[in-house]
């Protein structure tokens, strides 16, 4: 990162600081292992000279215990990260099976998921909002490593407040969790796009604006249809379905991709995994089970207020290990 060929070229720097910021928690483990392994070799060079000592035993042990720690946690550390993962993200929220209760909620998701997103630190932008449906982007460095796990089905098991039975409803609504893409990531011909525009339209149908400014794209190749109407200027609205539709053909790319290689874990959003229930939260036993990892979690409404660390981490984890167990077969 000091050389200044380096330096003078901005973006082989940055993908020299991402390299970088990848590899510094594997360095901070591997500092940490001979330092256990210089522990244990002093102790046991004491222990043959001055015989058995109690507390140089019991510091021999701990460092044995911590070199086997660490070679399990310094693999994981070396496992080849998703190149997605330092990327923004895109996420569609929209409602499953349940009517009514499916758009509400879809509602409470987004609010779960922004909240999450604020508390770790990243910003939330809000594309697309509205009548059960939710697009808006997550900004901030790793942003896709950590929201990835949340595309999926999601199920809710709860008393509607329209159910006067006091009757149990389940219902589901589903996140895509889409890593933006940069111009230069996907190549659109215009000849490919055909461009609509028209009148914005509100709940019921009446008329947002009196202009042509709600935009709809479809790109013919892929069939992919993105609309957009919040903004009042069709250039906005144009450049925000863009936005959107390269991150839908960068994921029908990277799905194509992952299909090729047998080996590879398929759980990523755009894979046929998408279809099943990844979580449930269950409002009358107040707990919240994610089906990946088997974890399940009282306190349904600090989770709802996005209170998601302990999920994102089983999940992380999960991921390492899968990944780690398909690289030694690949080697073998």
């Amino acid at each position: 990162m000091t050389d200044p060929a380096v330096i003078n070229d901005r973006e082989r720097y940055a993908d020299v600081g991402r390299a970088y910021r990848r590899l510094e928690p594997a360095h901070q483990l591997a500092v940490e292992y001979r330092r256990a392994v210089d522990d244990a070799a002093g102790a046991r060079e004491l222990l043959s000279e001055d015989g058995d000592d109690p507390e140089l035993r019991e510091l021999l042990q701990r460092s044995e215990r911590r070199i086997e720690e660490l070679e399990d946690e310094i693999r994981l550390a070396m496992v080849e990260p998703d190149p997605a993962d330092d990327r923004d993200v895109i996420v569609e929220i929209r409602p499953g099976t349940g009517g009514d209760e499916a758009g509400l909620f879809a509602g409470n998701l987004y609010r779960m998921l922004s909240r999450y997103a604020e508390r770790r630190g990243f910003k939330v932008e809000p594309l697309s909002v509205g009548e059960g449906d939710y697009t808006f982007a997550i900004k901030g460095q790793g942003a896709y490593s950590v929201f990835k796990y949340e595309g999926g089905t999601h199920r809710v098991q709860r008393v509607p407040e329209t159910e006067s039975q006091g009757r149990i409803h389940t219902s589901t609504a589903t996140v895509a969790v889409l890593p933006e893409a940069e111009e230069v990531d996907v190549q659109i011909d215009p000849g490919d796009l055909q461009i609509d525009v028209y009148r914005s339209s509100g709940p019921g149908g009446q008329s947002v604006n009196t202009t042509d400014s709600a935009v709809r794209i479809t790109h013919k190749p892929s069939k992919i249809v993105v609309s957009m109407q919040d903004e009042k200027s069709q250039l906005q609205n144009r450049e925000k379905a863009m936005r959107v539709l390269r991150a839908r053909l960068l994921e029908h790319a990277r799905a194509e991709q992952e299909a090729e290689l047998a080996a590879e874990r398929r759980s990523q959003v755009g894979t046929g995994e998408r279809a099943e229930k990844i979580r449930t939260y269950n409002f009358p036993q107040d707990r919240v089970t994610d089906h990946r990892v088997k974890v399940t979690k009282n306190g349904l409404p600090a989770i709802m207020a996005g209170e998601l660390d302990e999920f994102t981490a089983a999940l992380e984890a999960d991921e390492k290990r899968r990944r780690l167990e398909a690289a030694s077969v690949g080697a073998s």
